[in-house]
């Protein structure tokens, strides 16, 4: 088995500067990458198997349904995934392709290391390589020989564009397009669907969502010295129809003050402290966006709930 990881994590000057930009913000609110701390992964993986968010393994069983499919329409290459997380949905994927290499972006390294190991055992003929960053915004690979020459197929499923504004979505889109090098993009995307079910998605009733969101205070401490009480924020998941997503947040319970990094942050009672947003995007909502970022949807398919696509984007020119 061959692994390697290359660590690109950004600095904990930048962590810093990153906070202070996003406490400044009304309302208030950091990048989502933030939460996937090693703890923060596990619990993110412990989400997935909640009985209330059903689209992992509607997912996995697109996937695994379509993989052959799939595979005939990527054409052979070397499979990027942007966010691998547990890496149970690349699987099926790196099966049907048979790849030589695979690359895996995140921004968690003992994710990546965990992630690779396993899927190694599974593709032992497979290269792993590790890619420790923020995948957001990264527009070329490191160099590597595994890396050099192959054409690039890229995955990024889970529906995790979703945590992105549509503006943020059409700039990670753009440096994918970028990375990818004039291959193909599987994208996942979660649909809109009945309200409430959504909520329970993104507040599961074993209290593990909101254990997520607390988890970034702990992380925040821990990294930035800080003196975060993670009693005193409830947590809360909505959706706003208007902008088509969930919000999730930790509502402070009281005035309170809270130092990071050698800085105090005056919360009011009341106020919102945004740890993400989950958008929805039905299937001509997911053209037009991809459209602005110079893709096209090639091919799609659709769980039988009509709750996750994957999308095959292709470069519009």
């Amino acid at each position: 088995m061959s692994i390697t990881l290359l660590n690109l994590h950004p600095p904990q000057a930048d962590l810093q500067r990153l906070v202070r930009d996003g406490l400044r913000r009304k309302p208030r609110q950091l990048p989502a990458w933030m939460l996937y701390d090693a703890e923060g992964s596990r619990l993110f993986a412990e989400i997935c198997r909640q009985p209330e968010y059903t689209l992992t393994n509607r997912e996995i069983t697109l996937l695994k349904q379509h993989a052959e499919a799939i595979a005939d329409a990527t054409g052979a290459g070397l499979v990027v995934e942007f966010g691998i997380g547990n890496a149970r949905k690349v699987d099926p994927l790196l099966t049907a392709l048979g790849s030589s290499v695979f690359a895996a972006l995140d921004i968690s390294l003992s994710a990546l290391e965990e992630a690779l190991s396993g899927l190694a055992a599974q593709h032992p003929n497979t290269a792993m390589v590790g890619v420790c960053c923020d995948h957001t915004r990264l527009q070329q690979l490191p160099r590597h020989p595994a890396l050099d020459g192959e054409r690039r197929i890229g995955f990024f499923p889970g529906s995790s564009l979703g945590n992105f504004t549509p503006e943020e979505a059409v700039d990670f889109l753009r440096n994918a397009r970028q990375l990818l090098a004039g291959g193909p993009l599987l994208l996942g995307v979660d649909q809109p669907r009945e309200p409430a079910l959504m909520e329970a998605a993104y507040d599961d009733a074993a209290g593990v969502s909101a254990a997520f969101a607390r988890n970034l205070l702990q992380r925040l401490n821990r990294d930035l010295q800080g003196d975060a009480d993670p009693t005193q924020f409830r947590y809360q998941a909505s959706w706003q129809p208007q902008d088509q997503r969930i919000e999730m947040a930790l509502i402070s319970r009281r005035d309170q003050t809270v130092h990071l990094g050698g800085e105090a942050w005056f919360f009011r009672n009341g106020e919102a402290w945004i740890t993400e947003h989950s958008v929805k995007y039905s299937q001509d909502a997911a053209a037009a966006l991809v459209a602005r970022a110079g893709w096209r949807i090639e091919r799609s398919w659709e769980d039988p709930h009509q709750q996750m696509a994957l999308h095959l984007l292709l470069p519009a020119d």
